[in-house]
């Protein structure tokens, strides 16, 4: 009996063991149940909420249910029409939608603010802000928009808003649920931009292009302006309360006696001094509580004899504090600009590897061609910067800053000269033809300033880069970026007797040949990957092509592009932009095209990406039109796998 009661208490102890063995298993089941359901969900939903998909305009997402093997599967899932486009006229579409829990939001070539169903394009509801002007204003850069900004507070069922500013000086707060104007917000949910200036802005352009941008509680507004060589507007940068739109802060970016940076110009040619705008955007860091911005040029671009010396803050990467406006940096990427070579787009704030340690930084891109890496604590550069010097103007009364501060790299990624030695090669009469015109302008290196005479521009005035940006890859510290090879001819005159002014010129020329293509030798487009631990590239791929000129036999040119990237962990790089009017995907490692789509109408604008019910989209304008003169459309095109 003993050993019988031994035996059973022996198996009542293994039963309890093994008991509490397959309940700590269920336990442990349990919690790997609900992890693998938390990323499930987190995996089921990926928002893109600002124009550049995070604070810092990276542009980048960690989705990867379309990636390398399977996008060429890749097809419409969905298509929106804004109901905009009459008899084949329309207007360009610039904007790069955010979708915030599964609602995109987009705005349309006439500003209408739009609320879409994110799976399906169904329209959930509509504002348009012309409806609701304090009054009727010009609207700078002809009305153009890149994109609104999304606010919470942050809480469970609590406020959360869109800003939308549009080029007439206006910036409206809505209920992002309702499309309601916000009461507590400005008059009744608009704030007239114009309202807390001294000076009579009211027959001035002047307002945003690109989407507000968020910092806690600030909204923070670069803008659109004239850039002489008449009366333009003041680029200021400037902060508001985002709560009630009163103006927290104004960062004068021509600084008055007194302020850092008054010095660089001469006499009082600070005064009544228009442009040096950041009409770009600008990024930001929550962390540091830190805005940075990038600015234009100074009125007038192309003359600058009543304006001597450096100029700040124009053409200037600036870090400015996100509550009270003031410069914790800057820097100077082009001393006294008389080519219109804005710094047209944000800076990228990037992570990346110096001396085997993490840092930091912002990558600036420039219509010159470079790309400025700067630590982002103290604006220092990360690669040498060189003062090159370069060519003095004979222009009266101008006086041409004698160096440009270069870096060593990355190499430029686009020509730095135009002269016989780099005209066209797509055919002996076209090359011929411009190099008859090119005897009469005056020709050679960058930096060459404009004249009577007339003066190629090398990069143009589209760049190099422009507002289409680049995107970054944290996990791989590669940029990458769309940019242009195309020169401009500018040629100053003399003003008209009694203005108040000097000089005025012939206008924006682009150098073509007399077929209409870039007088400079192909490649005219480029996709370009850089590495930025290193400085070098990790591949350059032709962008877009001619198809009448491949049908002659002349190997994949490029095009002009307006419209720029974004990067993805499933190893894509997506990007619209070129005159051929294509949508591609681009393995991101070696620059290889895997996907093409062709669009009604040219993507003009940057792309996104987002992911609802586990399903990836991807999504761009095809607005067509602007500069690029191809035909208008009105869609937002939206991809996903079948």
């Amino acid at each position: 009996m003993n050993i019988n009661h031994l035996s059973i208490k022996r198996q009542v102890q293994q039963t309890r063991t093994r008991s509490q063995a397959i309940a700590v298993m269920q336990i442990g089941l349990i919690a790997v149940s609900l992890l693998n359901t938390s990323l499930a969900i987190a995996q089921e939903n990926a928002d893109w909420m600002t124009v550049g998909g995070d604070r810092g305009n990276m542009r980048y997402s960690t989705l990867s249910q379309i990636n390398q093997e399977n996008v060429a599967q890749l097809d419409l899932a969905w298509e929106y029409k804004t109901g905009e486009l009459s008899n084949g006229r329309g207007k360009i579409i610039e904007c790069t939608p955010i979708i915030i829990d599964g609602v995109m939001y987009v705005t349309t070539a006439y500003l209408k603010l739009v609320a879409l169903d994110a799976a399906t394009g169904s329209k959930l509801w509509e504002f348009d802000p012309l409806e609701h002007s304090v009054q009727s204003y010009p609207l700078a850069s002809g009305g153009v928009n890149r994109g609104v900004a999304y606010w919470s507070d942050g809480q469970p069922n609590g406020e959360q808003r869109i800003l939308h500013g549009i080029s007439a000086g206006l910036l409206y707060s809505l209920d992002a649920k309702t499309g309601q104007l916000d009461p507590e917000f400005g008059e009744q949910g608009v704030k007239d931009l114009r309202e807390d200036f001294q000076e009579d802005l009211s027959k001035l352009g002047y307002g945003p292009t690109s989407a507000p941008t968020i910092c806690g509680d600030v909204v923070v507004l670069g803008v659109s302006c004239g850039e002489g060589p008449g009366v333009s507007a003041p680029g200021d940068i400037r902060g508001f309360d985002v709560r009630t739109g009163k103006q927290l802060w104004r960062f004068h970016t021509v600084p008055r006696p007194g302020e850092f940076g008054n010095e660089t110009w001469e006499g009082d040619s600070w005064k009544d001094r228009g442009a040096a705008n950041a009409w770009g955007g600008a990024s930001s860091d929550p962390q540091r509580g830190l805005i940075f911005c990038a600015t234009g040029s100074a009125a007038f671009d192309f003359y600058g004899g009543d304006r001597k010396g450096e100029n700040l803050f124009a053409n200037c990467v600036i870090a400015i504090d996100a509550k009270s406006g003031k410069r914790k940096w800057h820097f100077q990427t082009l001393r006294h600009d008389l080519w219109d070579h804005d710094l047209p787009v944000y800076p990228n704030l990037v992570t990346v590897i110096r001396e085997g340690k993490s840092v930091d930084a912002v990558a600036q891109v420039t219509k010159t061609g470079y790309v400025y890496l700067l630590n982002r604590d103290t604006g220092k550069s990360l690669f040498e910067i060189q003062q090159e010097p370069v060519p003095e103007s004979d222009v009266d009364g101008e006086q041409a800053w004698p160096t440009q501060p270069i870096p060593v790299k990355p190499a430029p990624f686009a020509a730095q000269h135009f002269d016989e030695s780099n005209v066209t090669t797509i055919g002996e009469k076209n090359r011929d033809f411009v190099i008859e015109k090119l005897k009469t302008l005056r020709n050679g290196p960058a930096f060459n300033p404009p004249s009577l005479q007339g003066t190629v521009v090398i990069p143009g005035f589209h760049g190099g880069a422009n507002w289409s940006g680049a995107s970054f890859d944290p996990e791989t510290a590669i940029l990458y970026l769309n940019s242009t090879n195309l020169p401009n001819i500018m040629t100053l005159v003399p003003a008209p007797a009694g203005s108040p002014f000097r000089f005025v010129h012939k206008g924006y020329i682009q150098f073509r040949d007399q077929e209409g293509y870039p007088a400079i030798a192909p490649p005219w487009g480029l996709l370009n990957a850089i590495n930025l631990n290193t400085g070098e590239y990790l591949w350059r791929t032709v962008l877009g092509e001619y198809p009448e000129l491949t049908e002659r036999g002349i190997p994949q040119t490029g095009t002009e592009s307006f419209g720029g990237t974004i990067v993805t962990a499933g190893g894509l790089v997506f990007i619209g932009g070129t005159t051929d009017e294509k949508f591609r995907a681009f393995d991101k490692s070696t620059g290889k095209m895997l996907w093409d789509y062709q669009l009604p109408a040219g993507g003009y604008a940057n792309p996104s990406t987002y992911m609802i019910d586990g399903k990836q989209y991807v999504v761009i304008a095809a607005g067509g039109a602007g500069k690029l003169r191809t035909k208008a459309g009105e869609s937002f095109m939206v991809f996903a796998l079948p």
